[in-house]
């Protein structure tokens, strides 16, 4: 797994144990040639649990959460005492940085989006994207 850092950095930090790391490129494998996607739950930036969402356009080039899906998931984080502290998706064919419709459908400023290529080696970053364009995010991979 590579964890690339070559876009400008945000302040912003992501920590995810290495054992979901691993759940996310599992994730991610699993459900080749299409993407993946999901959300990262836990609190102040580090992710506590990965939950793997359906992807109703079934594509290897896009990605829509399944709504009902994504409502229940809101809910049981809200119980946990969880935030959606990342999203997830992978680019079976291309790099890990977003693509133009990545960035045109990102609803959420607040999240980071975390985008796993699967070209050769799984290669996974992190990125901010908002009114001040796309920002790489420093991930952690913690051991925990």
């Amino acid at each position: 797994m590579i964890i690339a850092k070559n876009a400008v950095q945000s302040k912003a930090q992501l920590v995810v144990p290495s054992h979901l790391v691993s759940e996310i490129i599992s994730h991610c494998r699993k459900v080749y040639p299409h993407e993946a996607c999901g959300i990262l739950a836990g609190k102040d930036g580090v992710v506590k649990k990965v939950y793997k969402m359906t992807n109703i356009e079934n594509s290897g080039v896009s990605y829509m959460m399944e709504p009902s899906e994504q409502f229940i998931i809101m809910k049981e984080m809200r119980k946990e005492g969880l935030d959606m502290v990342a999203l997830y998706h992978s680019h079976p064919h291309s790099d890990a940085y977003p693509s133009p419709r990545d960035v045109k459908l990102a609803f959420y400023t607040e999240p980071v989006y975390v985008i796993v290529s699967l070209i050769n080696e799984p290669e996974i970053r992190a990125f901010t994207i908002n009114e001040d364009g796309v920002n790489e995010v420093e991930m952690k991979v913690v051991l925990k």
